[in-house]
């Protein structure tokens, strides 16, 4: 399958030169009479690195031959990162370095995707939102509602986001894995 530029849209995986690249930015200039341009960042899933690269008009990129598998993650040892097969139930481990930047949103026992190209892992796909609970949240002075005050507050996960002042220790909340931001509290 191809794609025209318009398709490129972010998360859409393309093939250019052989290599798997994934659309992280997208913006489109409308040209009159010309068509289109549009101005995409794409990094690459084998080496991390991003390139920025203009498409024009008709041209098509070829889409990538990715494979996603569901997976179950089990726990990390410091340098790497093991999974679960929930299928076969075969383990495996993964770097630390292609993980890193999904480390915090993982669960033990929680499931998630791992993206292949050619038999090569070359990404962690975590679901839209994960919950977490919250294990230290500071307390805010009482009356401080003045307007909208947000605060740290630390997951399970280690990972530290902004929260409204309402939530405390305790409260498991809902993340956005692509923003890392807060989007509700989980009703008890």
């Amino acid at each position: 399958m191809a794609y025209s530029p318009t398709d490129l849209k972010k998360g859409v995986v393309v093939q250019i030169d052989g290599k798997p690249f994934r659309v992280t930015d997208y913006n489109q200039k409308v040209m009159g009479r010309g068509g289109s341009i549009v101005n995409v960042k794409l990094k690459n899933l084998i080496d991390g690195s991003v390139i920025p690269k203009t498409f024009k008009g008709q041209e098509k990129i070829e889409s990538a031959d990715v494979t996603t598998r569901t997976v179950q993650y089990l726990y990390t040892d410091g340098s790497n990162y093991h999974f679960m097969d929930p299928d076969t139930f075969e383990q495996f481990e993964l770097p630390a370095d292609l993980v890193e930047d999904s480390a915090g949103y993982l669960k033990e026992g929680e499931g998630l995707g791992l993206q292949s190209f050619d038999g090569i892992i070359t990404n962690v796909e975590l679901p839209k939102n994960v919950y977490l609970q919250v294990t230290y949240a500071e307390s805010i002075t009482k009356g401080d509602t003045t307007s909208s005050v947000l605060k740290d507050a630390t997951l399970e996960t280690g990972l530290v986001v902004k929260v409204p002042s309402f939530i405390k220790t305790g409260d498991v909340i809902s993340v956005d894995t692509t923003t890392g931001e807060y989007r509700e509290r989980k009703k008890a």
